[in-house]
């Protein structure tokens, strides 16, 4: 029986719009009937390429979305789960800034209509930590259905034991892994950490879901490994993408 956890981080930037021409064909590509069972863009519009073929992760990125066109979408989107804020510790959001948005603006989506909602998803770096606990501590009497969460790094035994201990501290809420990589600069690094990842996370039942970043042409910085890419700037999908698509578990050698 496949198992289906895992997210399709799917950059914007290739979706066909204004000003720019996308890899909107490279979704046709895509193996859905696989464990691949979301799709998630950082944003709050649906990929029209899409088409249907998964459930589609809307995301309230940063403050921009929290009104105009972009909160339309939200409110009245008709999926179930709804991202709220991505590394807001790197945008100077305060958690008391988005704690007080959290009980004004997002949980009246859960009361009213049913959503269930993500935890803003912090680095696991230490700044990052720290403002996710000071956010759950301050949302806790109306805390997040699900624990988001970014992981980037080189020894999968160290990430595992990040997100049990993330699991001990907040027992309550599944947890959504929003973004993970490798940022080693060697493949069978990257390919031993992704396997590793991604068939404890498939065994893991707290474990809600997960998407590998990240499905997009060109490197999104420095940070980040070319080696860790899941599609090549001719669009087409690199062999990573591919063992993500099809293989369960994934052989990391």
């Amino acid at each position: 029986m496949v198992v289906q956890k895992r997210c399709l981080l799917w950059d914007w930037t290739n979706t066909d719009g204004p000003g720019h021409a996308g890899v909107s064909w490279a979704m046709d590509n895509v193996n859905f009937g696989g464990p691949i069972s979301s799709l998630s863009n950082w944003n709050t519009w649906v990929p029209p390429e899409l088409k249907g073929r998964a459930a589609f992760r809307p995301m309230v990125h940063l403050e921009a979305q929290l009104s105009g066109d972009d909160w339309n979408r939200i409110e009245n989107t008709d999926q179930p789960i709804i991202h709220y804020f991505n590394e807001p510790e790197r945008a100077g959001i305060s958690a008391e800034h988005a704690a007080d948005i959290w009980f004004n603006q997002m949980l009246p989506l859960r009361s009213q209509k049913g959503k269930r909602l993500v935890s803003p998803s912090c680095s696991n770096d230490e700044a990052g930590q720290a403002w996710l606990q000071d956010f759950m501590n301050r949302t806790s009497s109306e805390a997040p259905d699900y624990l988001g969460l970014h992981y980037y790094g080189t020894d999968g035994n160290t990430a595992i034991q990040f997100f049990q201990d993330m699991h001990a501290k907040y027992p309550n809420q599944p947890i959504i892994v929003s973004e993970i990589a490798s940022v080693a600069r060697d493949l069978p690094s990257v390919l031993g950490f992704t396997a590793q990842l991604a068939n404890w996370m498939d065994e893991t039942d707290w474990i809600f879901e997960y998407g590998f970043f990240g499905c997009m042409r060109q490197l999104a910085d420095g940070f980040v490994s070319s080696e860790a890419q899941l599609m090549r700037p001719d669009g087409s999908f690199t062999d990573l993408m591919m063992k993500l698509m099809w293989d369960q578990p994934i052989n990391g050698s």
